[in-house]
């Protein structure tokens, strides 16, 4: 699964949320990979509803800004 679409989270805020970009929208501020999974099936690119958490973290087509997948600090 390859969007054509970017899909950019940037670095942890002090509250511990990540923006998300998809394209050139901003679509949500996201506190869990879970929160990204949604924010994709929502307004995400093409072949997308049906995008599961482990496709998120393992995807070449997302770009994890200043931290990965798993560091959510609160």
């Amino acid at each position: 699964m390859t969007p054509e679409t970017p899909v950019v989270i940037y670095p942890p805020a002090p509250d511990g949320g990540r923006r998300v970009r998809v394209g050139d929208r901003f679509v949500g501020m996201a506190y869990t990979v879970l929160d990204v999974v949604e924010f994709l099936r929502r307004a995400g690119p093409e072949g997308l509803a049906s995008v599961e958490e482990a496709d998120v973290v393992g995807a070449e087509w997302v770009e994890w800004q200043g931290a990965g997948p798993r560091e959510w600090p609160r």
